[in-house]
């Protein structure tokens, strides 16, 4: 999942870039009285460095502990305590981008500081977040029938001469081989591992640094955070509902088990009710 999330941040971006010094150019500055006089950047600095380091910590933790559990049978992501929180935790991906990142690019774009023209006159939020689940399906769908064909490849129908040799090969480069298959795969997971670990922190610090170079509440400021809630929301939703929960129960276990499916859709709407009353004071 992680490398259409990377291709999907690198299309919308291209297209911000694009389109955000032609749509600002449009709008005037708000004046002082529509200034955010309750943010205070300076002291808002040491929250935010304490919530890089809170999550990255947290994603560390999150990304391994399916990995170091697989050996601890109680812990298996094989049982059904596993699918559960898997379920709790889907609910609470569900609720971010419902709940809160959808609202604040509604918020945002539909602010008086924008002009009618264009702003008022298009629901912005909406379109960008469908349009970010759509783009989403489309670049996993690909990506997936792409990961399947070339996994898939190879000679159809082969000569029963030409198998014996690849079957021969096989085995005499099996013994060789395996040490260092096994060592690419534990790279492969560690590197996965930590890009995941570090895309947050990394966006949040990129995120300081950016906000810098302008004020809190300028058209231009309004406009790029707004547009980039509004595809976080659609990619959220999208991860939620498809990636994770349609995955999950339609899946063989909890097709299986009535009892796990109505335990995981408590967790489900659990998670998401967390993060919908959090919502009052966010």
């Amino acid at each position: 999942m992680i490398h259409y999330n990377f291709n999907h941040i690198v299309i919308f971006f291209v297209l911000i870039s694009i389109l955000v010094p032609q749509v600002s150019s449009v709008v005037e500055d708000c004046g002082p009285e529509q200034d955010n006089s309750c943010v205070d950047k300076s002291k808002a600095l040491p929250l935010k460095i304490i919530a890089i380091i809170s999550i990255l910590i947290t994603s560390i933790i999150g990304v391994w502990l399916p990995l170091v559990t697989r050996s601890i049978p109680a812990l298996s992501p094989d049982r059904s305590l596993f699918v559960i929180v898997k379920a709790f935790a889907s609910g609470i991906i569900l609720g971010t981008g419902f709940m809160h990142v959808l609202p604040d690019s509604f918020d945002m774009l539909s602010s008086s500081c924008l002009k009618e023209n264009p702003w008022h006159k298009f629901p912005f939020t909406g379109f960008v977040a469908m349009l970010s689940a759509i783009v989403t399906m489309a670049i996993d769908s690909i990506s997936t029938s792409l990961y399947s064909k070339k996994h898939r490849g190879g000679v159809v129908n082969p000569e029963i001469g030409q198998r014996v040799d690849l079957e021969m090969g096989a085995k005499l480069l099996r013994y060789r081989v395996i040490a260092m298959l096994q060592t690419i795969h534990l790279l492969e997971k560690a590197m996965m591992a930590f890009f995941f670990s570090v895309t947050t922190p990394f966006g949040i610090a990129i995120g300081i640094a950016l906000s810098n170079t302008y004020r809190e509440n300028s058209p231009r400021a309004l406009i790029i955070v707004g547009l980039l809630n509004a595809s976080s929301a659609g990619l959220l939703i999208y991860m939620a509902l498809v990636d994770l929960l349609a995955a999950d129960f339609m899946g063989d276990k909890l097709q299986g088990s009535v009892k796990l499916q109505i335990k995981s859709y408590m967790a489900v709407l659990l998670g998401a009710g967390g993060m919908s009353l959090m919502a009052k004071w966010a």
